[in-house]
């Protein structure tokens, strides 16, 4: 496995939004599930299943607990914690990136965390991208002062410049 494939399947998270996700995934397999469970038995009690909405939503519900469960253990499993990247301008999960597109001036200059889209209601406003994302995954191992082309989700071929590249340090 090449090093840029491996930093694609790592989450980069602080410490306090691995926190937040493990207990949110504790609270989903004991008390939310829990309760899923006791509303389903309830509800199989009252008799005919096909007609008994309290049942189906709760069915639906459960189904939608178990997906959010599966992907925060995927999540947490692939995550890398606190760990803050060298300030060496290099662009890697957990920088903070400034950007412009070119031909922009410096006060148009955008900037955004690389890491994990969980982590944005941490980030005190701070806008996240996640390496997977088109312009993530084209400035990943760039540097500061270097011109990226990427294809943006409308097929429309984006040209960035990145202004800086500095460890997020939250």
């Amino acid at each position: 496995m090449t090093q840029a494939s491996s930093d694609t399947t790592t989450i980069w998270l602080t410490q306090d939004a691995y926190d937040r996700l493990q207990a949110e995934l504790a609270n989903l397999r004991g008390p939310v599930r829990s309760e899923i469970v006791a509303r389903i038995s309830a509800a199989r009690d009252e008799g005919d299943l096909k007609e008994n909405g309290g049942y189906h939503a709760a069915r639906e519900e459960q189904g939608k607990t178990e997906a959010r469960i599966r992907q925060l253990e995927d999540m947490l499993r692939r995550a890398e914690v606190g760990e803050t990247p060298a300030d060496d301008g290099v662009v890697e999960p957990g920088m903070k990136v400034t950007y412009r597109f070119a031909g922009d001036s410096d006060d148009e200059a955008e900037t955004f965390l690389l890491g994990a889209r969980e982590m944005e209601d941490t980030t005190e406003g701070l806008r996240v991208y996640s390496p997977q994302s088109p312009l993530g995954s084209a400035i990943i191992g760039k540097q500061k002062g270097d011109t990226v082309s990427y294809e943006a989700p409308n097929g429309k071929v984006l040209e960035v410049e990145i202004v800086d590249a500095v460890p997020y340090t939250g």
